[in-house]
């Protein structure tokens, strides 16, 4: 199976937004691809969240998810959409919002949707400050998607630090992980790559990363460099740079198979005590 990420840099129009996304995803169909994946805050990126309600809609008014669910039918792919900024009330009145992906089949119809468990809730050492929580409100629950070729664990960006949500998305049988984005270009220049391999290498699964990239309309600065990784950890295929397209890659499923029976671990955790032990 041909998988791809879509590499974006979202602005402030949720349509245009959607314009470049419907491009890109039509652009991976058309080389093949028949699982494909668009970065986190597809619909929309602002540096100002509370701004953000001046952009969003319900999700039942959102323009862009007909969109989505349309182009899936039309190409016959399935469609990760990775994530969408939605208004948790038509009023607005909460003033909260969630941070959702949103996966369609290849008949348009809409499989599942995940919101994001972790909040980016950070102060990093070049000034730059988010607290995602004032806005989002975190999901409660993990999801593994079942399909024709397969099961996807589905994640958002930040929930990439936390290995235990991947550890429990691959033993619920999880082959494909998938890693919507929009890292910093702090921390997508340290962290980026080795988190994505470790999660591959930690749950013999493979990972796809789609993630926004490059200055974006509201200043914000994101990492790109979107990737695919096989379940040895190996990468199958990159974006090199910050700039918006597609990557692609051959996903063959046996290879997770293959993978977790040289390395079991899955299958070989142990519990354990922490014993905390005074020192002089």
């Amino acid at each position: 199976m041909k998988a791809a990420c879509i590499q974006m840099r979202s602005g402030l129009s949720r349509p245009d937004n959607a314009d470049v996304a419907s491009a890109l995803i039509r652009e991976a169909a058309g080389q093949g691809a028949e699982l494909i994946l668009t970065p986190e805050m597809t619909n929309v990126v602002d540096r100002k969240p509370r701004r953000m309600f001046d952009h969003l809609g319900y999700e039942e008014e959102l323009e862009e998810i007909s969109i989505f669910s349309a182009l899936s039918k039309e190409l016959k792919v399935h469609l990760i959409i990775g994530s969408c900024a939605v208004a948790l009330d038509k009023d607005f009145s909460s003033r909260r919002a969630a941070n959702r992906t949103y996966f369609f089949g290849p008949d348009g119809e809409q499989i599942a949707t995940y919101d994001k468990i972790h909040m980016f809730d950070v102060d990093l050492p070049d000034g730059e400050s988010w607290k995602e929580s004032n806005v989002y409100k975190p999901g409660l629950e993990a999801k593994v998607v079942e399909t024709s070729f397969g099961k996807v664990g589905l994640s958002i960006c930040y929930d990439l630090r936390f290995p235990r949500l991947y550890r429990s998305l691959a033993q619920a049988g999880a082959q494909v992980l998938t890693v919507p984005a929009a890292f910093t270009r702090q921390t997508g220049r340290a962290h980026w790559e080795p988190l994505l391999r470790a999660r591959a290498i930690e749950n013999g699964a493979f990972v796809m990363a789609a993630a926004q990239g490059g200055t974006h309309e509201d200043g914000r600065e994101t990492w790109g460099h979107s990737m695919i990784i096989a379940p040895w950890g190996e990468i199958i295929a990159e974006k090199p740079d910050d700039e918006p397209g597609v990557i692609l890659a051959d996903i063959d499923l046996d290879e997770v198979a293959k993978v977790r029976q040289r390395i079991p671990s899955l299958g070989l955790e142990q519990a354990f005590e922490i014993n905390n032990i005074k020192g002089l």
